[in-house]
């Protein structure tokens, strides 16, 4: 009577044993730990999945402004200082912020860690105010895919447009599909690393 006692003492303290090593992971189900991050990564408390580096496109799918085509982009997104002029007030965003952290399911719900970003960026003729446009973008993305390299690529997008390189449609097709690819293709394989300030 005594052996299967002890067995099934042993098999229920497996059990808890098991369930305990796993229940992290579970609850931090957007979060990783310091394992398979970078150094770089690491400094930061919450580094969210590199599936959360892009938007979910039944809630963002992109929008533009129709105030802004290829015919006036002298007039308009190529003149410096336009994106400032058309930028929404932060009130306006914040308060969208805070919305699109519950709606995308983040777990991590501190404002400073993400920037409501236009998907389709000013510079590149987004619509400014469309909530379609905009999403809580996280700054830090397991392999450096968080906004700060997403702003490289609009900056890249914006110059090759208006240098006459690239037809502005085809630069809003890209970075609304899939901007980690476009960012790929236009600027390079590896991510931008933000330096840190002492």
């Amino acid at each position: 009577m005594r052996k299967p006692l002890a067995r099934l003492l042993a098999i229920s303290a497996l059990a808890v044993a098991g369930a305990l090593a796993l229940a992290p992971r579970a609850r931090a189900s957007h979060h990783y730990d310091r394992g398979g991050i970078s150094e770089a990564e690491g400094r930061y408390g919450v580094v969210l999945g590199l599936a959360e580096a892009l938007p979910d496109p039944r809630i963002t799918p992109g929008a533009l402004d129709g105030a802004v085509d290829q015919a006036n982009i002298r007039e308009t997104i190529c003149v410096r200082g336009y994106s400032k002029s058309i930028r929404p007030p932060e009130e306006y965003t914040e308060r969208l912020k805070r919305s699109g952290i519950r709606r995308y399911g983040y777990s991590d719900h501190r404002l400073r860690d993400y920037e409501e970003d236009h998907l389709v960026s000013l510079e590149l003729g987004g619509s400014p105010r469309s909530p379609r446009n905009l999403w809580p973008e996280p700054h830090h993305v397991i392999g450096g895919w968080g906004s700060y390299t997403k702003d490289r690529l609009e900056d890249r997008l914006h110059a090759l447009v208006c240098r006459g390189r690239m037809p502005l449609t085809q630069a809003q097709r890209d970075i609304a599909s899939d901007w980690i690819a476009a960012y790929k293709r236009y600027v390079g394989s590896t991510p931008y690393r933000r330096r840190r300030i002492h």
